[in-house]
C-alpha cells in the first residue's frame, strides 16, 4: 500500500484506528525486519557515489538528479526542520502508525513523485552534483549529536528510527533507478 493511501486511510476516522486493534498493535510491536535494499547508511553512500560517478537513468518520474535532491532535502530537513508538518495529531496517529508498519516490514512504499510539502521545487540537472549533495546530507546526518527535527508526518523519531527512514525512503525511490 503506498504512504499516501495508507495515511488517508488511517486518518479517515476514529473508526480506522480503532479497528487496527489488539492484533495489529502485536504485530507492529513484533521485530523490524532489516531494511530492504541498503542496511546501513554506509551502503546507501556506496550507491549514491557509484550512481553519481556514471551514468544512470529513472525508469519512470523524476530525472535521478531531483531523486537525489529529493532525498538529499528529506535527510537536511531531519536536521535542521520540516518546512511544513502535518498537524500533531496526525503525527501521534497515523503518522506513527504508518512509519511503525514501514519499519516493521523494513520496507516503504509511497509515491516517488510527492514532494516533501513546502520544500523548493526540484530543478536539479547535474547528476554528480546531486550525488555529491545526497552524501553530504548523509556524511551531516551521520555527524549530527544534536537534538533531530520532527518528521512532517512521522512526527519525532530517534536516530536510529530516522535512519530508517532515510535507508527506506532511498531504498523506495532506487527502485525506478538504473545505471545506463
Amino acid at each position: 500500500m503506498k504512504r499516501r493511501t495508507f495515511f488517508k486511510l488511517a486518518g479517515a476516522s476514529a473508526a480506522t484506528m480503532a479497528a487496527v486493534g489488539a492484533g495489529g498493535a502485536l504485530w507492529l510491536s513484533g521485530p523490524a525486519a532489516p531494511v530492504s535494499g541498503f542496511g546501513t547508511i554506509a551502503d546507501a553512500r556506496r550507491w549514491v557515489q557509484a550512481i553519481g560517478s556514471g551514468e544512470a537513468i529513472a525508469t519512470a518520474g523524476w530525472p535521478v538528479a531531483q531523486v537525489f535532491e529529493h532525498c538529499a532535502q528529506s535527510i537536511e530537513f531531519s536536521l535542521h526542520g520540516f518546512p511544513q508538518a502535518k498537524s500533531a495529531t496526525f503525527q501521534a496517529t497515523a503518522g506513527a502508525l504508518g512509519f511503525a508498519a514501514f519499519s516493521r516490514v523494513g520496507r516503504m512504499q509511497h509515491d516517488l513523485e510527492e514532494p516533501i510539502p513546502g520544500a523548493a521545487a526540484l530543478g536539479a540537472t547535474d547528476l554528480a552534483a546531486a550525488a555529491a549533495r545526497l552524501d553530504a546530507a548523509f556524511a551531516a546526518f551521520e555527524a549530527h549529536a544534536g537534538p533531530l527535527a520532527p518528521h512532517f508526518a512521522y512526527g519525532a523519531l530517534d536516530k536510529a528510527q530516522y535512519t530508517r527512514a532515510h535507508l527506506m525512503h532511498l531504498a523506495n525511490h532506487a527502485e525506478r533507478v538504473r545505471q545506463a
